[in-house]
Formats: structure tokens, sequence, C-alpha cells
């Protein structure tokens, strides 16, 4: 999947130094329910649990998203929760910070739902923002993802809560 600033490609061993260094990145653990730091020894299960299966027997992709420029990663796209049955899955999309705003992560995510659509035949998408995230919201709102339903107090962010919002793209 190449795109004109980045491409999409599978996940290699040689990738989990990368994957460590944003699975154990703090500031974005409440963007899931990471609560332990990963391990190298982990990641490499992972990476190679990856490379020998594929998203009908994981239920999950996770890709690494490349400049076009010089093949270096600037981030990672997943498809979780997928369901062969329903034809949905879930989408999540993480750019490391010096890379954001460059609109990597938008074309990631066009990718994706082309291949989503395309090559696994899915009827939907669907991905949970916290409310304060609104450049997430901006991100997936621009791909037309749509909100449509909110959790109110879902995410607890150290003696607070947020509001988490669902949102879901019907692929034509």
């Amino acid at each position: 999947m190449i795109g004109q600033k980045v491409f999409l490609r599978a996940l290699e061993l040689n990738d989990v130094q990368e994957l460590y260094a944003f699975e154990n990145d703090i500031s974005i653990w409440n963007e899931s329910e990471t609560l332990m730091p990963y391990s190298t020894f982990a990641l490499e299960q992972y990476v190679l649990d990856a490379i020998n299966s594929d998203i009908f027997a994981s239920k999950q992709l996770r890709l690494a998203i490349c400049q076009c420029s010089d093949g270096k990663i600037v981030g990672f796209i997943d498809l979780f929760n997928f369901s062969p049955k329903h034809l949905r899955a879930e989408v999540g999309v993480l750019i490391q910070k010096a890379h954001r705003k460059k609109g990597y992560a938008k074309e990631a995510l066009q990718l994706l739902i082309d291949y989503s659509y395309k090559i696994l035949g899915l009827h939907q998408l669907a991905c949970s923002i916290n409310a304060e995230n609104k450049e997430s919201m901006r991100l997936f709102e621009s791909c037309n993802f749509e909100c449509t339903s909110q959790k109110k107090d879902w995410i607890r962010q150290n003696d607070t809560y947020t509001d988490e919002l669902f949102y879901q793209l019907i692929l034509k």
C-alpha cells in the first residue's frame, strides 16, 4: 500500500525497537488500555506471531507507516477487533511526535480504508477517541468517519474521567 508520502508494510523482526519505543511511551497510554511496560522479548513474540499469522486468525493487523522518501518508520496503524462475520474492524493510528502534522496519519488512514474495502471486503471501520483528543477527531472526520455515540466518563485519567466518542465509517 503506497501513497505519496507514506507506504504501509507488514511488521518485520527488526521493527521491535521502534515498537518498544512506542509501546513504552507513558504519554500515550491513555489512548489504550496499557498499564505496564512491554519487554523486548514480549514484543519480539508479538512480531513473530504477526509474521506467522493473518488477520483472519489473529483478528488484528498492525502495519508500519513508513516515509516514501527513506523508508523510515514514522508510526503504526492497526486493524483490531476484526469480525469476519460482521465485516468490520476497529482502527488505531499513532505517529511519532516529530512526524505529526505532516499528513502522514491521514494518508496512512486513507490507504488502510482502501485496503479494508477492496482487499478485505469490510463493510465498516470504527474507532474510539478520547473526547479531549481534538487532533484525532479531526483526522477521522477528514476521512469521513462520523461520530455516532458518546460514552460518558468512560476514560479515567489520573483522578478525573473523560468521555469517549465512537466513530464509524460505512465503506462503499
